[in-house]
């Protein structure tokens, strides 16, 4: 069987990792970091593609790299409109919504698929790729229903780590994804639990900036006269409202930091504001989690908890405490995204999986 060369790439807001597949064999993985002062060069996100495509290039030339033997690059997915899970190939269509200036928010993410499409079209024949984008709705027409037409219910989460822990899972006890009912915690700077059900996730909180449990990041759910109260309290823009929506909420807001890790470490000294915000997150998230038993009506197979704060003993300690009456949770801590989107992009060039048109 043909060995195919897969090159992925994940940009965030501070870095961005590339890495290079031998089929499933990682032969180059690393992670580009981006400062401030390099950043504050550039208005908005979509100026940042050619800044960034030429630090990928020059990795890979210094990496000694033959990028002519890649046959696919592909790249984490943006904020697009919803669609189904799926890999999907970069076109025109795609890349115009991926650089337009107007649409809010804006997420570097966005820049994957632009730079895997410049950099496909320059090699002899390699394709381009967005697998599992935060967009991904599967959502029930059940799930999307609030109590304002208005402002219905958006699903966007982090569909690439949550399916690919899901597989992972259906096939260490030999199952098909398709055939479970699973509960999938990804808890990182957001946090984004999931109802999977025969392998579509039907319901799930909006993980960026509207709903669920609050995050290291996020403000969560908020109580709505009081939110509305503050937004025309004259006090705040309407930018700094976001911000404290999302980017400077939870865990930011209480303590004035986003690593639950050093927040733990606080907590283990006997910082007790520090032990009981961390406490509170965890509340919140087995809430949700419980809730999530609910939509699959009692019928759970296994709940997976993974993300990087799946690493922090102390959060998973006070989720277990409330939900071990479920039974069956697993953990898989970290997240491998760059995996995830090899073996996506890997399945079509072998015919395991077809390419979805966007």
């Amino acid at each position: 069987m043909k060995k195919f060369r897969i090159l992925v790439i994940n940009p965030g807001s501070t870095s961005t990792k590339i890495a290079v597949y031998d089929d499933i064999k990682s032969i180059f993985l690393k992670t580009l970091r981006h400062s401030s002062e390099e950043l504050s060069e550039f208005d908005d996100i979509p100026s940042q593609y050619e800044f960034r495509k030429r630090v990928i290039l020059k990795e890979l030339e210094l990496a000694q790299i033959e990028v002519a033997r890649i046959d696919a690059v592909v790249g984490r997915g943006g904020l697009l409109r919803p669609i189904p899970s799926g890999v999907y190939e970069v076109n025109d269509k795609m890349k115009n919504e991926l650089t337009d200036r107007n649409a809010k928010p804006q997420h570097a993410s966005n820049l994957g698929g632009l730079i895997a499409d410049d950099i496909a079209r320059s090699l002899p024949s390699a394709r381009a790729f967005i697998a599992d984008p935060v967009v991904v709705d599967e959502l029930q027409d059940v799930a999307r229903i609030t109590g304002l037409p208005e402002l219905p219910r958006q699903s966007v989460f982090h569909a690439l780590n949550q399916k690919a822990v899901a597989r992972n899972y259906a096939r260490s006890v030999e199952k098909k994804y398709e055939k479970l009912n699973l509960i999938v915690a990804h808890l990182g700077g957001g946090v984004s639990i999931g109802a999977h059900k025969n392998g579509r996730v039907v319901d799930v909180n909006n993980a960026l900036d509207g709903f669920g449990p609050f995050s290291p990041e996020r403000a969560g759910t908020l109580p709505s006269g009081g939110l509305v109260d503050m937004c025309f309290s004259g006090q705040y823009s309407h930018d700094e409202m976001r911000k404290k929506v999302s980017g400077q909420g939870g865990l930011m807001a209480h303590l004035g930091t986003n690593q639950a890790h050093e927040v733990e470490e606080k907590a283990l000294h006997g910082d007790k504001k520090a032990d009981l915000i961390l406490h509170a997150m965890s509340y919140q998230i087995a809430k949700n989690i419980g809730a999530c038993v609910s939509v699959l009506e009692g019928r759970v197979d296994a709940v997976l908890i993974t993300g990087g704060m799946a690493q922090n003993n102390t959060v998973v300690g006070y989720i277990r405490k409330y939900i071990n009456w479920i039974g069956n949770i697993k953990i898989y801590p970290g997240e491998d995204e760059m995996s995830a989107l090899a073996m996506n992009a890997l399945a079509v060039l072998r015919g395991e999986m077809e390419c979805k048109v966007y």
